[in-house]
């Protein structure tokens, strides 16, 4: 899945091609590597809010130098700022003083990070036609930024202070690479658990659904990473690849065809009787059979609601009812922006994917009564065999189109969903977040 066009633009004359003829310049990324400090360089915070403090806490946490005033020549590794208390339209200018004299001085792969009140809680009208307004303000930054910087807001509701670190650390680190142009919003709990950074799923059991390749072996190798056992599942015809990944990762493999009218009890099953239960279930199984609706079958259309959608509700169906997700459990999806957007000739997948999201929001406040999560990552252009088997002109324009103007790696889609499954997450419930470098479609 090479990117031979940036290859190209990396080298001394594209470089200087690219400048002279302003063509997409895809920078390499910042992703994260064990031992890296959060941030490369020093982080200037601002604004007045409710976060603030927080903010300051997670930061001295994280042993990342922090100020407070902007100094002529600094560089800076993010730039954060807490809105909070603007209260009316007048209060924008706030974002402006304090982004226009230093927003030169963010170095490549740096972050933006803005702050609010999630508007539908704002009792003034006023105050929440700003905190609103601010959303817009971060989108439009996203698209400013270059060499790889990244911008994201993040609405915390009054009382959720001291539950931003995970979110926080996430956005900041290379963890979020491709992860721009988005909104983050994080709720009271009632408490927040004390993690282990470097492994916040000790002691847990995972589940990964098409965990044989691609995207979810990504996702198996990060949590794993982080401390969980992973029960990587796939169809049997994958079972040899299931198996290397799941013997890489130090897991376990199980072949199911998820669609199968015994797949939810069979799966319930073994989780409760092999690991007493499941703390992370991820949906990522997944299949596409692309045609333009007057062309497509209705075997073409079947296959894929009933894999990528109605066996995830099956699924969850059996494991809320038996109890056998654990209290305080994490459920993600995989979703795409075609769930977002549409596209051509995927009908089918963009209702599927929709419905993941549609998921999402209608099962947050079943698992918030259960101390749990529910949450969707929507993946643009991923580096897969998949998406290498694309034309190369619709491969090309895939690429390019998005803030990054590149392609996006399954790394980057297991580390948001490494994010929503940490422990210290649990105030990030029913958010639906793209990881597709802020691809220019969609929302």
């Amino acid at each position: 899945m090479a990117d031979r066009y940036q290859r190209f633009a990396s080298t001394g004359p594209g470089r200087l091609l690219v400048r002279r003829l302003g063509l997409p310049n895809p920078v390499p990324l910042r992703r994260h590597r064990p031992g890296d400090p959060l941030v490369a360089a020093p982080v200037l915070v601002g604004g007045d809010g409710r976060a603030v403090d927080a903010v300051r806490a997670v930061l001295k946490a994280a042993q990342v130098d922090t100020r407070s005033t902007a100094e002529a020549d600094a560089r800076y590794g993010a730039l954060v700022f807490d809105a909070t208390s603007i209260v009316d339209s007048g209060g924008l200018r706030a974002l402006y003083e304090f982004f226009h004299p230093v927003v030169r001085a963010l170095v490549g792969c740096g972050r933006l990070v803005v702050l609010t009140t999630p508007p539908e809680e704002c009792a003034d009208p006023r105050e929440a036609t700003a905190q609103r307004a601010v959303e817009g303000f971060v989108r439009s930054m996203g698209k400013e930024l270059r060499r790889g910087s990244t911008a994201q807001l993040v609405a915390v509701s009054a009382g959720a202070e001291a539950g931003v670190e995970s979110t926080l650390r996430f956005l900041l680190s290379g963890r979020s690479a491709y992860v721009s142009g988005q909104v983050v919003r994080v709720g009271p709990v009632d408490t927040v658990p004390t993690v282990d950074w470097e492994r916040p799923l000790a002691g847990r059991t995972a589940l990964v659904t098409g965990a044989s390749r691609g995207i979810g072996a990504a996702i198996a190798e990060a949590l794993g990473r982080d401390g969980a056992h992973v029960v990587c599942l796939d169809v049997p015809a994958q079972g040899q690849d299931l198996s290397a990944v799941a013997n890489r990762i130090g897991g376990s493999a199980l072949q199911l065809d998820i669609t199968s009218g015994h797949a939810p009890g069979r799966l319930a099953e073994h989780l409760r009787e092999r690991h007493g239960g499941v703390d992370v279930v991820v949906h990522n199984a997944g299949i596409t059979r692309d045609r333009t609706l007057a062309k497509m079958t209705a075997q073409q259309w079947d296959s894929v609601l009933a894999v990528n959608l109605t066996a995830q509700e099956r699924v969850n169906d059996v494991l809320l009812g038996a109890d056998v997700l654990r209290e305080g459990g994490r459920i993600v999806g995989v979703s795409s922006i075609a769930g977002i957007a549409g596209n051509v000739g995927q009908a089918n997948y963009a209702t599927s994917k929709a419905g993941v999201i549609g998921m999402v929001r209608s099962l947050a406040p079943v698992l918030a009564a259960r101390g749990g999560t529910v949450n969707a990552v929507a993946p643009g252009f991923i580096e897969t065999r998949m998406t290498a088997a694309i034309p190369l002109l619709v491969r090309e324009a895939g690429r390019r189109m998005n803030s990054m103007s590149q392609g996006g790696l399954p790394v980057d889609v297991a580390e948001t969903v490494a994010w929503f499954a940490n422990p210290a997450s649990a105030g990030v419930n029913g958010n639906v977040v793209r990881v597709c470098g802020q691809s220019l479609l969609g929302a």
